[in-house]
């Protein structure tokens, strides 16, 4: 099977400056048809924007035209492989600031359109970050391949995540990345993609842990407003999401938040990257489900 790539479609060929004076690759893809809305993708850790092809063919096949950059430290932002995994001394707080400068330039171009926040892996807990200080500048947040930064840090003694751990309840074991999909072809393809790796650098990994008590904070959740619609999908088999009981505690800190209007698909068997899983036509169908439902809510 072929893996669409979205850098086939359109490269991430614009930059713009972060605060620190890095420049952030990223780039939009046009709807087809006519415009329903934007959605912004924030990809995941060690990876980059180009493995959403498929996922952004089917956001634009419905007429919504897409953003993302590749997060500092990773893909064409980081440009060379001695980059990859380093954040800068900016560190995770910037690459969520990153994330809510794109958002600020789709709503300058497209300033009536609803604005959806598609957070995956690294990017969810990214976007778990916007939502506190950002919650009423989208429209909507989706969380793929997600959970609570706090228990996972905690699970990892604030280490990095080995391999080995996150692939323990895969057995017999056929690569070191079998958690990510349980379609041979998605793993293979980031083995052999020259702009993935496998972890954080220290300083970065720490920054990125450093955010996990802020996101647990009732205090800071109490701060999104209670009638942002949130959608979480993830795989019962996710160690990213500890085989659901992280998922299911984030909805519920969410929930005692007030936080009302949250929603969420669980798929039996399904590993970490739901987008990218055997059954993931299915479950870009749900999410575009989801997506229209808001849309509709907003019209009556």
């Amino acid at each position: 099977m072929k893996i669409r790539d979205a850098s086939s479609d359109q490269p991430l060929n614009l930059r713009f400056e972060s605060s620190d004076g890095m420049r952030i690759a990223w780039g939009r893809w046009p709807q087809r048809g006519s415009l329903r809305g934007v959605v912004q993708i924030a990809h995941g850790l060690g990876e980059h924007m180009g493995r959403y092809g498929e996922t952004i063919h089917a956001l634009t096949s419905a007429g919504f035209i897409v953003y993302g950059n590749d997060h500092r430290g990773h893909g064409r932002t980081a440009l060379v492989p001695e980059h990859f995994g380093n954040f800068g001394a900016g560190g995770f707080e910037l690459l969520v600031e990153d994330m809510a400068r794109l958002s600020r330039i789709a709503k300058a171009e497209h300033p009536d359109a609803p604005l959806f926040l598609l957070g995956h892996g690294l990017g969810s807990f990214a976007a778990q970050q916007y939502v506190i200080d950002h919650s009423r500048e989208i429209d909507g947040l989706l969380l793929s391949g997600s959970g609570v930064l706090d228990s996972l840090a905690r699970r990892t003694h604030w280490g990095p995540p080995s391999q080995d751990v996150l692939n323990y309840s895969f057995d017999p074991e056929r690569t070191p990345f079998d958690w990510l999909s349980r379609d041979n072809a998605v793993v293979d393809a980031f083995m052999a993609d020259p702009l993935c790796f496998d972890e954080l650098k220290p300083t970065a990994l720490a920054s990125f842990f450093a955010s996990a008590p802020r996101l647990a904070d009732p205090r800071k959740l109490r701060s999104i407003r209670s009638d942002l619609p949130i959608y979480i999908i993830s795989g019962a088999d996710d160690p990213i999401g500890e085989q659901l009981v992280g998922v299911q505690a984030l909805i519920e800190r969410y929930r005692e938040a007030d936080v009302r209007n949250v929603a969420h698909d669980f798929y039996p068997a399904g590993r970490h990257e739901m987008l990218n899983e055997i059954n993931r036509d299915e479950v870009r169908a749900r999410l575009l489900t989801w997506i229209s439902s808001v849309l509709d809510q907003q019209r009556t």
